[in-house]
């Protein structure tokens, strides 16, 4: 398949335009280094025309039948299984994804999509009783209006898809500026297939630029009601600050550091493959995977023995390969930066049990052990391939280390007991916490984001009707108010 060149450009009221900027966002293949596509970037110019655009549809769309609505996602849903092979190559191409990666990610969308198609219809308001006779309390769920959408680039296409659709079923309008490394993947794609779903005009657009050419309009435009984030604590910070001085709600999905632990009674051989997947699933750069794998020291030996041999024998190399575990980081930048890690852990007496080369953009699997307790490397994130070993001694020490921690997203804990697993899940400090799982999961109906540094509000399911609606009250009085003056 050839890549989709005829995307590249920003989607604005239901057409196809250039950007206006005077510059251009190259899409590159990480693997190889092709070009891909040029877009030139949009300008505060268009993002006034786009969300423009989102406020003249939404009031329409609020207004028609929620079937109607349910109808579009179902189309789209069908469009995504018919072109999932186009899709899966795509990501390949714009991510150097491996393609278990890119097929986990459209069959994870297409999950969200038809989750999302029955949400238009499960959106209930509520009649409530009254102090006063003879009048009626009516609470309504109504959509917010315009949602605007800043997607990451690590699972673009499922990222971007799992906040349109629940937008769009519950009667919003949606803007939606997609990561420059991933432009089509993470936007100009769901566009096109909601358009060809038989979305109205006005109702999705995107924009491809960025904060260099267009600053804070994204976020402080006077349109959008939400603002959907999901990238990095840093830049989550400074987008909540901005929204919250203009009383905009926010939904922040950031970066995480999450530990996957190994009590002394779980069976080894499953949660070396948990770890395994757990830390390297599209070569570390998910927030969700993990960081620190601590494990008991009664199982230490046994446990890093089994864990290095299976990270030593992950092939890294050309994501299009079946055999290809690691694919390329996402840059260059990326890359030399793991690389600075991991020398300057080393320099600090990190002991390394697995030493990968860097390659360009690939980056072999590292295995640490034996860092300082003050290493600021166990408090941080690291984006790519590279898992830290931790021995503890006992349940209270495991809590203690997992919860020492500026972020709280995700994290699992392997044991022969679940109901033990259970308790410990409920000491730790964060949004998510699995047992006898990985540490990267997500699913359509439960509710997903983090703690602390990791994040604000929840998606999925129910949350998502709680992130897109707002409640209003109306009350109808049957007969005479009697007004005491």
């Amino acid at each position: 398949m050839s890549f989709p060149s005829e995307l590249a450009h920003q989607y604005i009221d239901g057409e196809w335009l250039t950007g206006s900027g005077s510059w251009d966002i190259i899409d590159f293949n990480p693997y190889n280094g092709e070009k891909l596509c040029s877009i030139t970037v949009a300008t505060a110019a268009e993002a006034d025309l786009a969300y423009r655009a989102a406020e003249r549809a939404q009031p329409e769309w609020a207004a028609v039948s929620p079937y109607e609505r349910r109808a579009v996602l179902e189309n789209a849903a069908r469009l995504v299984e018919q072109r999932s092979g186009e899709i899966v190559e795509l990501i390949i191409d714009e991510l150097g994804g491996t393609r278990f990666k890119a097929e986990y990610e459209v069959n994870a969308a297409l999950r969200f999509l038809r989750e999302a198609a029955g949400q238009a219809l499960g959106v209930m308001g509520r009649l409530l009783p009254s102090l006063a006779d003879g009048k009626e309390n009516r609470v309504y769920r109504l959509p917010v209006g315009v949602v605007g959408v800043i997607s990451a680039f690590n699972f673009p296409f499922l990222v971007t898809m799992k906040t349109v659709a629940p937008a769009l079923a519950l009667g919003n309008a949606v803007v939606v500026k997609p990561h420059q490394n991933a432009p089509i993947a993470g936007g100009a794609l769901v566009a096109r297939i909601f358009e060809d779903a038989g979305l109205p005009a006005g109702l999705l657009n995107v924009l491809i630029t960025d904060s260099a050419e267009i600053g804070d309009t994204f976020i402080d435009h006077p349109v959008p009601k939400v603002i959907s984030f999901t990238g990095s604590d840093r830049v989550g910070r400074h987008v909540a600050a901005i929204a919250a001085g203009l009383f905009k709600r926010t939904i922040l999905e950031l970066s995480g550091n999450s530990a996957l632990v190994v009590l002394e009674d779980a069976d080894l051989d499953h949660a070396v493959r948990a770890a395994v997947h757990s830390r390297f699933l599209f070569q570390g750069q998910v927030s969700m995977a993990a960081n620190r794998i601590l494990v008991d020291r009664s199982v230490e030996a046994e446990f890093t023995g089994r864990f290095t041999a299976e990270v030593a024998g992950l092939r890294t190399g050309d994501p299009r390969d079946p055999e290809t575990r690691i694919g390329p980081v996402i840059s260059e930048f990326q890359a030399e930066a793991l690389t600075a890690l991991v020398d300057g852990a080393i320099a600090d007496g990190a002991t390394p049990l697995v030493r990968g080369r860097a390659r360009g953009n690939l980056v072999e699997p590292t295995v640490l052990t034996g860092l300082p307790e003050d290493s600021p490397l166990l408090k941080q994130e690291i984006f790519g391939p590279v898992a830290l070993l931790m021995p503890f001694d006992g349940e209270d020490e495991a809590v203690r280390i997992v919860n020492d921690s500026p972020y709280g997203l995700s994290g699992a804990v392997h044991t022969a007991d679940a109901e033990r697993g259970v308790r410990f899940a409920r000491r730790i400090t964060g949004g998510m916490f699995h047992v006898n799982g990985g540490t990267v999961q997500d699913d359509p109906l439960v509710a997903f984001g983090g703690e602390k540094r990791s994040g604000m509000g929840r998606m999925n399911g129910e949350a998502a009707v709680e992130a897109f609606t707002t409640w209003k009250w109306i009350s109808v009085q049957h007969g005479r108010t009697v007004f005491p003056f």
